[in-house]
């Protein structure tokens, strides 16, 4: 039978590319740690970035509501003025 280029040649290459696509190590997905201290560790870690990244969403939404109510400001500005050929 011959293989198909492109496809993975057994299922845990076809899962280890499906959930790390750009193949940077994963060291506790292969061998979890046995140690209380490091899971810890690192479960602080992972909070502290779900913190960052929750102020960075809040960051973003301020963004986009500044510019809809700066784009509904124009808008209503427009609206109101005569229009170009008619000042003339």
């Amino acid at each position: 039978m011959a293989e198909v280029p492109g496809l993975p040649k057994d299922m845990f290459e076809f899962m280890q590319k499906m959930w790390n696509p750009l193949s940077f190590p994963l060291p506790g997905m292969v061998t979890p740690t046995l140690d209380v201290g490091e899971i810890e560790k690192k479960v602080t870690e992972l909070k502290a970035v779900e913190a960052w990244l929750t102020m960075n969403v809040g960051f973003v939404q301020m963004t986009i509501k500044t510019l809809e109510l700066q784009k509904a400001a124009l808008e209503s500005l427009t609206a109101g003025a005569p229009p170009a050929a008619s000042r003339e």
